[in-house]
């Protein structure tokens, strides 16, 4: 069977059925992986998993304030996750590794095709899409955000599902730097699955940009809820 990208819409280079199923089962060996990790390490509390369709494609928007919040969820969301990564974290055994168990590498500095062409094959073929909306780890209050997941959201018609992951910053007794504290409480909040788009299936500026402001609105109502759910 070829492994080779074929053209699909409009053109555009989609990923192959063989090459999706190859992922798909890397990305469960990563949701394995995480499972072992998340939960030897630290305590995980998942709440509203069930939120997350259980078919289809669907985008993960998470905050991101820690480098643990992108494992933590590979280990507490009921799907493989396919996540759009940093170029720079495929270094050394990290590059197969990470390749390997379904992640994708994007170039945060240019307009990376290839990993748009990718991202899109993950929702294609019913799988789910974890993005960074801040494009960066920071305050993880997502204040910033970035046009993609909009792109990403109107251009599949994806769901998205809103995630906050709370407690992965902590400091306070934590024996490795980086870290939170080992065995200490991490929590995972799934909120509702909302469209991005308008309905009119148009894809123009105007309504990415509407896209993008609707999308933060609901970003941010759901991290204001988790926090008063879990008292963070």
């Amino acid at each position: 069977m070829c492994r080779h990208p074929h053209r699909g819409e409009a053109g555009r280079e989609v990923t192959s059925p063989s090459e999706a199923g190859a992922s798909e089962r890397g990305a469960e060996v990563g949701r394995r992986i995480g499972v072992g990790l998340m939960y030897g390490l630290w305590n995980p509390r998942v709440l509203g998993a069930w939120r997350v369709p259980a078919s289809g494609p669907a985008i993960l928007a998470v905050n991101h304030a820690h480098n643990l919040d992108g494992p933590m969820l590979m280990g507490t969301a009921p799907r493989p996750v396919h996540f759009l990564i940093k170029k720079e974290a495929f270094v050394g055994p990290l590059d197969p590794f990470l390749r390997g168990i379904g992640q994708l590498k994007v170039d945060r500095d240019t307009t990376d095709r290839s990993a748009i062409t990718r991202a899109l094959g993950v929702l294609d073929a019913g799988g789910v899409l974890g993005i960074f909306p801040e494009g960066t780890r920071g305050e993880g209050d997502f204040a910033s955000l970035r046009a993609g997941l909009a792109y990403f959201a109107v251009r599949s018609g994806a769901p998205i599902v809103p995630v906050a992951v709370l407690g992965s910053g902590e400091r306070q007794g934590r024996l490795i730097r980086g870290l939170p504290p080992l065995r200490s409480r991490v929590d995972v909040v799934f909120g509702d699955a909302f469209e991005a788009g308008d309905g009119s299936g148009r894809r123009t500026r105007k309504v990415l940009d509407e896209a993008t402001v609707r999308i933060q609105e609901r970003l941010t109502g759901h991290l204001e809820n988790a926090r008063r759910l879990t008292g963070r």
